[in-house]
């Protein structure tokens, strides 16, 4: 199986993302390429034999990574964010070759994502309901876009990512379409990536886009009386949690965004796809 990175970068971290592209080093000896994209700026200097690509403008990390992801020829794609790094890249470049050589039905494999300080991390690097234990593999239905391997074919076969998502939920729109087609979407405890603790910056452009991208979701994939139970949800929790009047004018805002504008081809999942929701342990009305 041939292993291709990709780190998407805007630019704004030159030593972490240098630390990033020093990390896939023992990959790239064993045959690993890499493609680093400047997300509408210089890519950094690159390896010898890595892909260095430019986007004209911000393309969101969407489209970025689906930038990134065309440049590849490898068997499996691993998305890396331009501030984490593999602590131990053989090890976990043997274990994605093998277990996606032996599993043609894994679309994606989910990396538990290590604070290097030895901290608990952050839960929703954790892509499940019951996020108190990372160290617990299981099978998943969305993942963590900067710390994943996806196998290339089914990357494809699915579409890719949303572009117009530009950022929030491209990978949930992804998993559900994957699913569909059959595959299996796992979280993987012993594939480890490092990233250093960060908060979930939430302001109004955060709540906007989140909101609008949680309606494309549903329209784009939901059945809809499932579609309209899965934003009534969302709706009442964000009256229940956010106590800003600010964040909610801008969630609410980014909602009437999502009934107003396109959010591209509608193509419904199936009851099949939605009990294997169900039955990982996240049905879409969550």
């Amino acid at each position: 199986m041939k292993l291709s990175i990709v780190i998407l970068t805007m630019g704004n971290r030159p030593a972490e993302v240098a630390r990033a592209i020093e990390s896939t080093g023992p990959l790239r000896a064993a045959g690993a390429e890499l493609v680093v994209v400047g997300n509408g700026t210089d890519p950094p200097p690159v390896p010898a034999g890595a892909i260095a690509l430019r986007l004209a403008e911000n393309a969101g990390v969407a489209g970025g990574r689906n930038a990134g992801a065309r440049e590849c020829t490898g068997d499996v794609v691993l998305f890396l964010d331009d501030d984490g790094w593999y602590p131990e890249p053989a090890v976990l470049g043997e274990r994605v070759a093998s277990r996606f050589a032996a599993e043609p039905g894994l679309a994606v494999l989910g990396f538990m994502v290590s604070d290097p300080a030895g901290g608990a991390g952050a839960r929703w690097h954790v892509p499940r309901l019951r996020a108190g234990d990372p160290t617990r593999s299981s099978v998943v239905t969305t993942f963590a876009g900067g710390a994943c391997a996806i196998r290339r074919s089914a990357f494809n076969e699915a579409g890719g990512l949303p572009d117009a998502f530009f950022f929030g939920h491209e990978e949930t729109d992804l998993s559900w379409k994957l699913i569909e087609l059959g595959y299996r979407i796992e979280y993987d405890a012993e594939a480890v990536m490092c990233h250093p603790p960060a908060k979930n910056a939430r302001h109004a452009i955060w709540y906007r886009t989140e909101a609008r991208n949680r309606v494309w979701l549903a329209r784009r994939n939901l059945p809809w009386p499932v579609a309209i139970w899965y934003l009534a949800d969302w709706m009442v929790l964000t009256l229940l949690r956010e106590r800003s009047r600010s964040a909610l004018k801008a969630w609410f805002a980014g909602f009437a965004d999502g009934w107003r504008l396109d959010p591209g081809p509608r193509r419904p999942i199936s009851l099949r796809a939605i009990w294997r929701l169900t039955a990982a342990g996240r049905p879409p009305v969550i």
